[in-house]
């Protein structure tokens, strides 16, 4: 009966553990798709962290930043720059024929030298210009820039899944826009961290999806005509045989080749004072933008807090050139990795014991991140935040309901008490285990100390055997004794005896035990010497001191190493010191005044047979203003 009774609450206990299982693995698979921001920025950090761990990587050389430096300020004056000596820069990189030129400069404002630099956007034939797209404000409608929109296959897509969308777009001056090769947006969509980890590759301006400066460029970098630029709709981008695939909103995680200065950096004032070849410039992307302190646009990467924004077009313009491609995980594959792993913990964790769960876990891990970083490498980033939560609370319930239907507290008072105290206050505290008060707390006790009187003169003059016969004999006597009366026993202290009353159990008459207890073990030595005198041993001498009062009584020590169940305090060191004053007033049993003032009454009334005791005096205490009174108990034969 009792093992069918085991083997039903067995198989209950492993149905509970399956049930919640299945719960925590549902709980997440909602997770992934609600996307909470306390669990997205840890999962952005760690996409950062696969940034760091990956390294630099060497970008595509056909891709040079014509710097808007310090020392082109200090040479050229004060930046934004008048129109002629934009003017001067794209005809130097035009007569070094650089095959595309970016310029990452808003020239939306009207200037004398407009038509100048428009000219010289007409004669360079390839020099792309920026837009930037706002939101939330008013209508204003400027066809120009439809002249760079991509095609779209599929428009019904994004009748349900529409794009970003901007109804207003700041772009250059008209004189200099009609000359234009060709308009990309600058917009960019940080992360709620502040982080942009996204391209938006195109956003929608009056039914045309106009290209991000990047796309732009990379496409007449590439030679793509423009019936050949074409949005899958909520899939990717087509650029001829090139495919560039997106999230349902356009949107492509940017494969950054790392921190500042990844790209190759040229001097505006050393272009155009010549201090450059011509195979710097030649057949190469020139993105013109500002890279000096306090000038430049700011932008926060996985792999720098201040990254030109300059740059950050570099490292598009270089990924789609180089067809590095980097998109997250499909939704399915997600939820597939969650349910799998969660599955496969489920099936582990209900056989292993607790080590070799936690032994798995790890395993599963770093399992799981290896195959993160690996899909990473290769552009595919799977969120290991939720797969990793769902294996660790899966962890977590298992353990949890193990311990639950086990006897983990009557386990736990054995170990910890065993050593202590008798087999009926064990029984006890198993029973009510909340008396185990295993925390620090403070408690009214009663502490007595033994010790055996000349010990080490006694341990030199015998063999080293012969002591531990005598002490293991002595101790096993006096152990008894102490649980007699239901004491607990501390600790062995070389030929020292640590025992205490009142905890863990409460004792309300915990001086009389001690008291008692003490009279009982000079009694038994008493009865030993005459033993040992047949036996022709040594006889041994011990002293016994007590104090009752308020200690803290819990385990102490390192946790998860060495810990006892112990009193600290005053009253401790009381008791400790009453012991060792037994020398200088030759007796046998000192007890303080507070145990007294408590047995006193006994005393008078003979609870404790034939007694003596005699007022001794004070004695002073460290960090006690009033000196404490002690007293000689002594046996009448």
């Amino acid at each position: 009966m009792y093992i069918k009774r085991l083997i039903k609450l067995d198989s209950f206990q492993k149905n509970k553990e399956t049930i919640i299982s299945i719960l925590i693995s549902t709980a997440f698979l909602f997770l992934f798709f609600l996307k909470p921001y306390p669990i997205e920025i840890v999962d952005m950090k760690v996409y950062d962290l696969f940034f760091h761990i990956r390294g630099q990587k060497s970008p595509p050389q056909s891709i040079v930043i014509a710097a808007v430096d310090e020392a082109s300020i200090e040479k050229l004056g004060r930046w934004p720059w008048s129109r002629d000596k934009i003017a001067k820069v794209i005809d130097k990189l035009s007569e070094f024929q650089a095959a595309v030129i970016a310029l990452d400069i808003i020239l939306s404002e009207p200037e004398k030298n407009d038509k100048t630099l428009a000219e010289s956007i007409s004669k360079a034939g390839n020099v792309i210009l920026p837009v930037v797209f706002f939101f939330n404000t008013e209508a204003q409608e400027n066809l120009i820039i439809s002249s760079s929109a991509f095609s779209v296959l599929n428009s019904q897509a994004f009748i349900r899944y529409h794009p970003i969308s901007s109804k207003n777009a700041l772009i250059s001056e008209k004189i200099i826009a009609e000359n234009a090769a060709g308009f990309g947006h600058i917009n960019t969509f940080p992360d709620d961290d502040g982080t942009i980890r996204w391209e938006v590759l195109f956003i929608e301006y009056y039914g045309y999806l106009i290209p991000s400066i990047s796309l732009k460029t990379a496409s007449l970098y590439l030679g793509i005509p423009p019936e050949k630029r074409v949005v899958d709709a909520t899939k990717g981008v087509y650029l001829g045989r090139r495919y560039i695939p997106t999230d349902k909103w356009g949107r492509v995680l940017i494969h950054y080749y790392g921190k500042n200065e990844s790209f190759r950096y040229i001097s505006i004032v050393d272009i155009l004072e010549n201090k450059i070849k011509k195979e710097d410039i030649e057949n190469k992307i020139v993105i013109v933008g500002a890279t000096a302190v306090g000038v430049y646009d700011l932008k926060v990467t996985p792999f720098s807090s201040a990254l030109p924004g300059v740059e950050k077009h570099a490292n598009v313009i270089a990924a789609i050139i180089d067809e590095k491609n980097l998109l997250p995980a499909s939704s399915f594959f997600v939820l597939l990795i969650i349910f799998l792993t969660g599955t496969i913990s489920i099936i582990f964790y209900r056989r292993l014991k607790a080590l070799y769960s936690l032994v798995f876990l790890i395993f599963l891990l770093v399992a799981t991140f290896l195959f993160s970083f690996f899909l990473f490498k290769n552009g595919v980033w799977l969120s290991v935040v939720y797969i990793s939560g769902n294996l660790i609370f899966q962890f977590l319930a298992t353990i949890t309901i193990r311990y639950a239907y086990s006897e983990r507290e009557t386990r736990q008072i054995k170990r910890i008490f065993s050593s202590y105290v008798t087999e009926k206050v064990m029984n006890e505290l198993i029973k009510n285990p909340s008396m185990a008060k295993l925390g620090g707390a403070k408690t009214e006790v009663t502490v007595l100390f033994s010790d055996i009187r000349d010990f080490t003169a006694l341990s030199e003059r015998l063999p080293p055997e012969k002591v531990v016969e005598i002490l293991n004999e002595y101790f096993s006597e006096m152990a008894e004794i102490v649980f007699k009366w239901d004491g607990t026993l501390d600790k062995f202290m070389g030929d020292a005896i640590m025992v205490f009353w009142g905890a863990p159990l409460p004792q309300s008459d915990h001086p009389e035990r001690a008291l008692k207890c003490a009279i009982e073990m000079i009694s038994k030595l008493r009865f030993l010497h005459n033993k040992w005198n047949k036996e022709n041993k040594p006889l041994l001498r011990i002293g016994i001191g007590i104090s009752t009062g308020e200690v803290i009584v819990g385990n102490i020590g390192a946790e998860g190493k060495k810990m006892d169940y112990t009193v600290i305090g005053d009253h401790v060191n009381l008791a400790c010191r009453l012991e060792s004053l037994n020398k200088h007033f030759n007796s046998e049993i000192l007890i303080s005044e507070s145990t007294f003032e408590r047995v006193k009454k006994k005393i008078e009334e003979g609870f404790f047979g034939s007694l003596y005791v005699e007022e001794l005096g004070v004695i002073s205490v460290r960090g006690k203003q009033k000196p404490i009174g002690i007293y000689r108990v002594s046996i009448c034969s």
